[in-house]
């Protein structure tokens, strides 16, 4: 346009602007009481929605207001078409940053379904920020008129120079993404070592996956090193997993007496102590003639590893002392010695482990 500035071209222009702040702050408030009632479903994923929409709507509307308004002033060509430039970056980031909000937060929201855990698995989720964000820059270059070719073929030249020179940190980020995609180490899973360390697994991220032991301290492997090694899995394919518990009686003992008070017990530990399996069925299977006792091994059910500790606790002070009330004697480990004198008598003499030998 080329008329003049006029104020009633001002007057319309700040009740568009008006109109479309006003609009920006009625749809937030419309989202947020939206976001009371997605709370209370059982669906995450709705929750990270609304939220994501309550930071891009209100924006989308100051844009539209804005453009509107623009539109009512009599602006040049180059000053009008700078403007509309500037409000489409400005609504492009607003929504690449929303979209990579969201995507995010379903990615999150959906491994930690399929994983049943509260922990999260990071590695995925950095991933698809990432994608999402380098889209939306390349959108904002595209509309802003520069071309993205020579930005991708220097990308993929560079890509190559950066991928020999980071080996080693791309060796744990697809080694994490193999751990992750064959499932067989989920965040919240009890995990064993060859080299020892051992607790559950917090969240596996695109350097390093982080363990916290049951003392509460955390040990952070390279993912490079967890697909690498021996490891035992606690919690796969069934977290409940049996313990087994040695114990062993006088040889004076009713084996069937044993078995019976041992089986007595073992049910009342199932079904009292909280960790334990319920519908565990009992199992005493005697195995040694030892030293001093006839050995047997008894097999408790527990519903996770960390459960296990507990459940070995309370069964042996029940069968110590079920034990005491039946009668049925624990004999300490004893050998006999025979001391060899002067004149070449041999006095045998039994006693316990814990004698000194002359």
């Amino acid at each position: 346009m080329n008329r003049a500035l006029t104020l009633h071209d001002v007057i319309v222009a700040g009740a568009v602007l008006a109109a479309g702040v006003m609009a920006g702050l009625l749809l937030r408030a419309a989202l947020r009481w939206l976001g009371k009632h997605a709370r209370r479903t059982r669906w995450s994923g709705d929750d990270v929605i609304v939220d994501a929409l309550r930071s891009v709507v209100p924006w989308a509307a100051i844009c539209g207001g804005l453009a509107a308004a623009t539109a009512m002033l009599p602006l040049t060509a180059t000053v009008g078409r700078n403007i509309n430039r500037t409000l489409t970056v400005l609504f492009i980031l607003v929504v690449t940053l929303t979209a990579a909000r969201v995507i995010t937060g379903l990615v999150k929201s959906l491994a930690q379904s399929r994983s049943g855990v509260a922990g999260s698995a990071t590695i995925f989720a950095n991933i698809t920020r990432i994608v999402v964000l380098a889209l939306g820059v390349l959108v904002v270059l595209q509309t802003l008129g520069i071309s993205i070719a020579p930005l991708l073929t220097a990308l993929g030249v560079g890509g190559l120079a950066v991928a020999l020179a980071l080996q080693d940190t791309l060796a744990n980020l697809f080694a994490g993404v193999h751990v992750l995609a064959s499932k067989t180490v989920q965040p919240g899973d009890y995990i064993r070592l060859s080299s020892g360390e051992e607790g559950y697994v917090v969240d596996i991220n695109w350097r390093n996956t982080v363990v916290r032991q049951l003392s509460n301290n955390l040990v952070i492997i390279p993912n490079a090193q967890l697909a690498g090694t021996n490891m035992t899995n606690f919690t796969r394919p069934e977290q409940r997993l049996s313990i087994l518990v040695q114990v062993g009686v006088g040889y004076d003992s009713d084996l069937e007496h044993v078995e019976r008070v041992t089986t007595e017990v073992v049910t009342s530990v199932m079904s009292e102590v909280n960790g334990a399996v319920p519908d565990h069925e009992p199992a005493v299977r005697f195995h040694t003639f030892g030293d001093s006792r006839v050995g047997f091994t008894v097999i408790l059910g527990v519903g996770e590893f960390s459960d296990q500790y507990r459940i070995k606790h309370e069964f042996i002070k029940r069968l110590h002392q079920r034990y005491r009330a039946e009668g049925i004697r624990i004999p300490a480990p004893t050998r006999t010695v025979a001391l060899q004198q002067s004149e070449g008598v041999s006095i045998p003499h039994q006693r316990g482990t814990s004698d000194l030998v002359p």
